[in-house]
């Protein structure tokens, strides 16, 4: 089956994606650099039947999707890290509520303000869950144009499916970057009941969307007890990775996003030198890819986190293994924080050296 192709920047290509997908709600406010997504989809999504609103801020933004996708519509908005971070308790809410939506944030250099260089150091935000209360947000890792738009499909499909929101986690270089990729349509599945909506309710009882529990003494521990059962449901199902040159790996590189790029770069190079040596890349950053990381570095002498921060995904690397410690001899880092990544002849030197070693 022929797909059409084109040449088209990250930011694009996910927003032709959510359109394709069925999104039929954005609301957004304007932050560098993921601009271009609501500049197409204020001029596209109309013409596909949508609603597209340029809020006067992030927190009516994440607000309005809330309110859109409580009847059941495909909503998204997408932003970068400061005004992610304005959206906290919203997402908050939409999580209690299980209210599916997704989230793009095209990370940019932090804390603060930062700069609008590409970044990764809203994993903890992302994966942790930046708002208040006992919640998780699906966490979606592309690495390439292609993945901004075909994560961008699946991310609906699981947000439906789980009745979870989704975040779909880039840094700002993807978001700029331009690829040929396919077009794809995708692929048609049953729809998924959403009788929880607020349809309007003639001919039966009213739904009702809330997150405050005060009446019953154990509703809210209830609820808690529900979306936990969730959670569970969702780490057994969901933990998605890709390994590569991993049969015979000494030593395995672990990362995400852009450094995953320079990473593989730098393995097929250390490799030609005769160093056995993997990359290991986590696709969902939440849950995390643990059960695949540990039977690999089972199997390795070395791991080495790469990351576009001082350190955050390392975390997870760490519980990944067992016994999980603070400090692990065989897990080392090499990281840029700041809006910088690793270059990729500072990567293969690390290679080669823990290779040396």
């Amino acid at each position: 089956m022929e797909h059409e192709k084109t040449l088209v920047m990250g930011n694009v290509a996910m927003s032709e994606a959510a359109i394709r997908a069925g999104c039929r709600f954005y609301a957004g406010y304007p932050i560098t650099p993921q601009n271009e997504v609501s500049e197409y989809l204020a001029k596209h999504l109309p013409e596909a039947g949508g609603g597209f609103v340029q809020a006067e801020s992030e927190l009516a933004a994440i607000n309005m999707v809330f309110g859109a996708a409580s009847t059941g519509a495909r909503a998204m908005t997408s932003s970068s890290s400061p005004g992610i971070s304005l959206m906290q308790e919203a997402i908050s809410y939409l999580a209690a509520a299980q209210i599916p939506c997704l989230i793009a944030n095209i990370m940019r250099g932090g804390p603060g303000l930062g700069n609008i260089q590409g970044s990764q150091a809203d994993y903890f935000q992302a994966t942790r869950g930046g708002g208040h209360g006992d919640y998780r947000l699906i966490v979606l890792a592309p690495w390439s144009v292609q993945e901004m738009y075909d994560l961008t499909i699946q991310a609906f499909e699981l947000g439906d499916h789980y009745r979870n929101p989704v975040m779909l986690l880039a840094d700002g270089i993807l978001g700029q970057m331009a690829e040929s990729i396919e077009l794809k349509d995708p692929v048609q599945k049953k729809s998924v009941a959403k009788d929880w909506a607020l349809t309007g309710c003639a001919g039966r009882k009213p739904n009702v969307v809330r997150t405050l529990y005060l009446q019953q003494k154990d509703a809210l521990e209830e609820k808690n007890m529900e979306l936990k059962a969730k959670y569970e449901k969702i780490t057994a199902e969901l933990q998605l990775s890709e390994t590569r040159f991993g049969d015979d790996a000494e030593i395995a590189v672990i990362a995400y996003g852009t450094p995953a790029r320079i990473a593989h770069w730098a393995v097929k190079h250390a490799r030609e030198a005769g160093v056995k040596v993997g990359l290991f890349r986590p696709v969902t950053l939440w849950p995390f890819p643990a059960l695949e990381l540990r039977k690999l570095a089972a199997r390795c002498r070395k791991l080495l986190v790469v990351e576009m921060s001082e350190g955050q995904m390392i975390e997870d690397v760490r519980l990944s293994r067992i016994p999980a410690t603070i400090v692990d001899p065989k897990i080392e880092f090499l990281g840029r924080g700041g809006g910088w990544y690793p270059k990729p002849k500072e990567l293969l030197a690390k290679i080669m050296e823990i290779a040396e070693r």
